[in-house]
């Protein structure tokens, strides 16, 4: 008897003990399993941990921030149950149990959190399984989530050779068995390269594997030479589009296979496409040695080209005949969505440029107060030559361009500019630097990027503002007022883009500036869902 009681109760504490644990930056996308009972620690308030959606969460949440949001745990932690659910069009941020949610435009995959106790009659898992751990392939398909809208430049130039097409045609459908193609999973087309890109499928031909093997053997070779950036700029303005099975909440992925090298230059259309948000990665196949360098008219194409320069995006293959290797590899890289960096959100598709109200009635610590105010709105952005870029203006009677959009390229260099900022005091002329911003920041902004304009000042302006803003709401500039003290709400109103309450702010105190933080934030991506993606 007391045997029997002794192993109950150590089947009991096994039972409890075998409940996973998670950290507080865990975000949902990084575990494979689609419903699980975890437990999360104690801690995970801290608005490090961000928190996209309210009730569903966009699967980049930290897992365990959304549960405190939902009020499903406390700060001290606890277990919860999460089930994996379907992207959504868009997600709406809220503020609820001292954790700020932000909204997102629509996302691939979703997850809901509820109290932690197991389902009857279902056997959870004591282990999590990561995206990030291999991933063991079984009668060719890949056990990894992914969701993901892929398009292959194939080489079709006349440098590759029959054999060698066939060889990459024998790749590709390795590659759409491996990804299990399927509506509600990945999604592949292809498009042949040669003098001139063609489409040879989209998106949304084929919806399985074998329709989409049987295709792959048919096509011809095109020959010609090997125009990849002319390529990359056909899949930039035609093949992601809705009409052709784009399906917005998945990533958007370019792999360009090359023979040898490209016979034209690839940085700039490559710019523009990971601008849009494609993901570019590069698969080379017999790439130049030191001899044939000097022939090649790009130096160092690939690293132009890709997403990210890490080496993450960018497979270099000796042989052809040893290609069927990285068949794995590539497709395991595709499908972890925390690595695809390109994909657009309302965190790095922005040009922002603050407009910072250097006046006399400021002060020297209250100027410093509005940098920290800038400072904090800018961390929350991914910053980049080709994400969000930051630019800044002070103004008096006068106005000087603190730093421009080119000048700073990643997210500390923008924190140390800000904080570079001296202190100028004098006049308040808004109108005229409103003009100046627009001229010296926004002029310069990038076609496919959204302008964002936040203006901080405590006072009535000496000069007219409403023609100045409404000059650059003409040209697509988002403007964002916020008043300290002794602003105008006229002036504000007559600033901020409509509607008003949505684009202005005010506050008594410099010291209240950092309220208004989560709400700009949050207001910048519900517009970004709103808008069409380009």
């Amino acid at each position: 008897h007391r045997t029997l009681v002794a192993s109950i109760l150590t089947l009991h504490a096994c039972v409890f003990s075998d409940v996973p644990q998670i950290d507080c930056d865990i975000k949902a996308a990084k575990i494979i399993n689609p419903e699980f009972i975890a437990k999360c620690p104690a801690g995970c308030q801290d608005v490090k941990y961000r928190v996209y959606g309210t009730d569903i969460y966009a699967s980049f949440s930290s897992i365990c921030g959304a549960a405190i949001h939902s009020g499903t745990i406390d700060k001290s932690g606890g277990k919860i149950l999460v089930q994996k659910v379907a992207g959504q069009s868009g997600y709406r941020g809220s503020f609820s149990n001292g954790i700020r949610s932000l909204s997102l435009p629509r996302w691939r995959e979703s997850f809901i959190v509820s109290e932690g106790k197991p389902k009857k009659g279902v056997q959870y898992p004591s282990t999590l399984e990561y995206s990030s751990s291999k991933s063991t392939p079984v009668k060719g398909k890949c056990l990894v989530y992914c969701k993901v809208d892929v398009c292959f430049l194939i080489d079709g130039s006349w440098s590759i050779g029959k054999r060698r097409f066939q060889i990459q045609k024998h790749f590709l459908k390795d590659v759409a068995q491996s990804l299990d193609v399927g509506v509600a999973g990945p999604l592949m087309g292809i498009i042949q390269y040669g003098d001139d890109p063609s489409t040879e499928f989209n998106l949304k031909t084929y919806a399985n594997s074998k329709d989409l093997k049987n295709a792959i053997e048919k096509i011809l070779q095109k020959g010609g030479l090997s125009n990849v950036g002319k390529a990359l700029s056909f899949v930039n303005k035609n093949f992601f589009e809705d009409s052709n099975g784009n399906r917005g909440a998945a990533p958007n992925v370019a792999i360009v296979m090359v023979d040898g090298w490209p016979t034209d230059k690839v940085e700039e259309a490559s710019r523009l496409a990971r601008e849009s948000g494609i993901n570019i990665f590069f698969v080379t196949i017999e790439g130049p040695d030191e001899n044939e360098k000097q022939n090649v008219v790009e130096a160092n194409f690939v690293d132009k080209a890709v997403c990210r320069t890490n080496g993450y995006y960018s497979i270099n293959v000796p042989s052809w005949f040893s290609l069927h290797k990285v068949v794995q590899p590539l497709v395991k890289r595709i499908c972890d969505s925390d690595h695809l960096a390109c994909s657009k959100t309302c965190l790095n598709s922005a040009d922002i440029g603050f407009v910072i109200d250097g006046s006399s009635s400021v002060g020297t610590g209250n100027f410093r107060t509005v940098l920290q105010f800038v400072a904090n709105i800018s961390k929350e952005f991914e910053i980049s030559d080709t994400d969000t870029r930051i630019g800044a203006v002070q103004y008096t009677y006068e106005q000087r361009l603190e730093f421009g959009f080119e000048k700073q390229s990643t997210k500390q260099d923008v924190l140390n500019a800000i904080k570079r900022i001296n202190y100028w005091s004098g006049g308040t002329s808004t109108g005229a630097a409103i003009n100046y911003a627009f001229e010296q920041l926004f002029i310069k902004s990038k076609p496919n990027k959204r302008k964002i304009m936040i203006l901080i000042t405590d006072g009535r302006s000496y000069d007219d503002v409403q023609g100045p803003a409404t000059a650059a709401h003409q040209n697509g500039v988002i403007t964002y007022s916020v008043g300290i003290a002794w602003a105008a709400q006229d002036e504000l109103e007559a600033i901020a883009t409509d509607p008003d309450k949505e684009h202005s702010f005010f506050v008594d105190e410099f010291d209240s500036l950092y309220r208004f933080v989560p709400r700009i934030i949050q207001n910048i991506c519900t517009e970004f869902n709103s808008q069409p993606r380009n």
